[in-house]
């Protein structure tokens, strides 16, 4: 959660529902571990569609975005660090931190590890694990917050927002204010949309069509799970227009609206 479980449970779930009810089709769901090699299985048989993608991805065909999101620093309600929202804030070098842990094959990090270690953030950092089983889960890192394992979190926003939401404790989720971080130019915010196989272009397109006709279904369930969105920039000769901050305002777990809307 918040994006799938096998009890049909997740915004993903619910999308992935729209889809077969309004395409009379029946829909089954192949469970497949989010980690290095995730998108192979559209290329043999396994699956049809992925819910959620990078848009724009090379290794398999993509719509255009139905949302943006991004990284967000999490911090404890009435802790003096909720208005942090740059990762050049020289408090991170003195606060213990949590991030999620991803590794791959070729050495690179997670985009807010490598960003913090660009602006010499390395050795006060808590890794939260990224490969969930019964043990470890995704609000682990959001739970480390509230039990002060760490000071503050740096969290990716769709996850969090749902788990902050719910959270006992007040918690305060304040966007990192820049697309793409300077030091490390690892991007910080993310078009999704969906994914299909490369040669698959009527499927594509057949989706690109339900996005366009169910598009206020679609963020009405985002806002629902408080998916927290940024405006998805406007495709221009010169390039695509910047976000700032102000787009997503800050998400309080004892707030009656906690998802920020384009």
């Amino acid at each position: 959660m918040p994006f799938s479980n096998q009890k049909g449970e997740g915004y993903e779930n619910k999308i992935a529902e729209l889809i077969a009810k309004s395409w009379s089709s029946k829909l089954e769901y192949v469970w497949w571990p989010i980690r290095r090699g995730y998108f192979r299985m559209l290329n043999g048989t396994y699956c049809d569609v992925v819910i959620e993608s990078p848009a724009g991805l090379d290794m398999a065909g993509s719509t255009k975005p139905y949302y943006r999101s991004g990284y967000a620093f999490l911090s404890p309600k009435g802790s003096g660090l909720e208005d942090i929202n740059s990762l050049s804030d020289p408090r991170l070098k003195k606060l213990r931190i949590g991030v999620n842990l991803f590794v791959s094959s070729d050495g690179e990090h997670s985009p807010p590890e490598m960003a913090l270690s660009s602006h010499g953030v390395v050795g006060n950092l808590k890794g939260y694990n990224v490969s969930y089983d019964e043990n470890i889960r995704p609000e682990d890192i959001i739970n480390g917050v509230a039990k002060k394992e760490v000071d503050l979190a740096i969290v990716w926003g769709p996850m969090a927002g749902y788990f902050v939401k719910r959270s006992p404790v007040p918690l305060v989720l304040t966007p990192i204010s820049v697309d793409v971080d300077s030091a490390s130019g690892f991007p910080m915010r993310y078009n999704v949309g969906m994914a299909v196989r490369r040669r698959d272009h009527e499927l594509r397109d057949s989706l690109q069509t339900f996005l366009a006709q169910h598009e206020s279904e679609i963020q009405a369930l985002l806002k629902e799970y408080s998916v927290p969105t940024f405006p998805i920039p406007a495709e221009t000769r010169e390039g695509e227009k910047k976000t700032t901050s102000a787009d997503m305002p800050k998400l309080e777990s004892d707030s009656s609206n906690v998802a920020g809307r384009r």
